[in-house]
């Protein structure tokens, strides 16, 4: 019997993964424990590996198709199983065809539904609930259509007649190159029978238009830019955010780690950077203040007991997001080899889910720009995060007297929700005066 293949669920947020590529073409043969696809979610690349044997009998999407978890995406079985055409409805969707149909028929047939629709549908364009379900599928806007029921009403046939007709004839290749440039078509001059366009119309017009194109580059929002997109707009719109800065003087951690620097070497291959001691720090801090290590998930704080701190590393499209776990119980040393190997697995996409799971504290490190401080958005259900500027010498008053020091600004966004301002300050100010004492973390 064949085998459904799934979009699976990678993580407690994901819901759509977007299809980034197939290995298998249909017809392969397919071992268990074989890359048979490579999804994207909203924090991780990965290859999904098969867990059944046989032939690919289908594929219902393409690269670059977002598809909800659970959804069926192929099929493996025995090369002469039979599976269906299109992809199965999703368990629980409702199947809107049917209701639609024998919505028209009661239309047709029942005065009283009709006075209904009516008075809902005052001041709009008469449609049966098929015509604008065809129009929302086809992209129709109703006012155009002409109808052909009682006072003009449109039917379901109105609207696939207009389709028809005002469908823009093109070849598959010449509406991926289309879609490639973002190119309106209608703009496009078509030279084919009835005015179909091609590849080279599509080329023609390019060309006619390179100055503009070489002027203005469009990049399609998608893959990893858009699933960042997405999560940063979820997290603006949802969580108040509030945010408070503090100035470090970083001398006593400039000191530390010029005397760690040999031996962290020495011991792990990797120098010790700013950003190991501040995670360290900053760890040690929030078992203190662990308010600042929940999580708002739908109504419930949950107080995290393990620290996992969460590291942005930037990469070719975007940002992600590693998690360091258990680094209140890591040493200098680990957390530098940690934090090393998990940056380089990030920029390779290598990253697994574990790795990119879990964080219950976020900290983003602009400390190697000319950045002194910033809002960061908090990475949910986190409900903190710890920004972190670049190390600035200032004249600073130390005992009435100005001093050049090299200081440091932090910047701590946290959810309001689950946060108030004083704990915040409270978490901010005892890793501040850890970071000036940076002693106290060793011992």
């Amino acid at each position: 019997m064949a085998q459904e293949i799934f979009m699976p669920k990678l993580s407690s947020t994901m819901e759509v993964g977007t299809l980034l590529q197939w290995f298998k073409e249909e017809g392969d043969s397919v071992e268990v424990g074989e890359p048979l696809f490579e999804i994207m979610t909203d924090k991780i690349n990965i290859e999904v590996e098969s867990y059944e044997e046989g032939i690919l009998l289908k594929r219902y999407f393409d690269v670059d198709d977002e598809v909800p978890i659970n959804t069926v995406i192929g099929y493996i079985g025995e090369a002469d199983e039979q599976v269906p055409d299109t992809a199965p409805s999703q368990e629980g969707k409702i199947e809107e065809t049917p209701a639609l149909e024998q919505n028209e028929e009661k239309v047709e047939a029942d005065p009283s539904y009709e006075q209904a629709e009516t008075s809902e549908e005052s001041g709009k364009v008469r449609a049966t609930p098929a015509a604008r379900k065809i129009a929302r599928d086809n992209d129709v806007e109703l006012q155009y259509v002409s109808g052909s029921g009682p006072k003009g009403r449109v039917h379901k046939q109105d609207v696939l007649d207009y389709a028809k007709e005002n469908k823009v004839l093109i070849t598959p290749l010449a509406e991926k190159m289309a879609k490639d440039h973002a190119l309106d078509l209608s703009a496009i001059q078509g030279t084919g029978v009835r005015g179909k366009i091609d590849k080279q119309d599509v080329e023609n017009y390019l060309a006619s238009h390179k100055a503009t194109s070489e002027e203005t580059e469009r990049v399609k929002l998608k893959g990893l830019r858009k699933a960042i997109a997405d999560k940063m707009l979820e997290s603006a719109r949802t969580i108040p955010h509030v945010t408070l800065t503090t100035e470090v003087d970083m001398t006593a951690v400039i000191n530390i780690r010029k005397q760690l620097l040999p031996i962290v070497e020495e011991q792990t291959g990797f120098r010790l950077s700013f950003t190991e001691i501040i995670i360290k720090a900053t760890a040690h801090t929030l078992m203190k203040y662990p308010k600042l290590n929940a999580s708002l998930i739908k109504d419930e704080i949950v107080f995290n007991r393990d620290v996992n701190i969460g590291l942005a590393v930037a990469v070719e499209n975007g940002l992600i997001v590693p998690s360091i776990h258990n680094a209140d119980k890591k040493g200098l040393a680990e957390l530098t080899e940690v934090s090393k190997t998990l940056g380089m697995k990030a920029r390779d996409s290598k990253l697994t889910p574990e790795e990119m799971t879990g964080s219950t504290f976020t900290i983003s490190n602009l400390g190697m720009y000319a950045i002194d401080g910033f809002t960061p958005i908090i990475n949910p259900p986190e409900t903190a995060i710890l920004g972190v500027g670049r190390i600035n010498e200032k004249p600073v008053v130390v005992d009435k007297e100005i001093k050049i020091k090299p200081m440091m600004v932090l910047s701590l966004s946290f959810d309001h929700r689950a946060i108030d301002g004083a704990p915040a300050a409270e978490f901010l100010t005892a890793l501040k005066e850890t970071l000036e004492n940076p002693f106290s973390i060793l011992v």
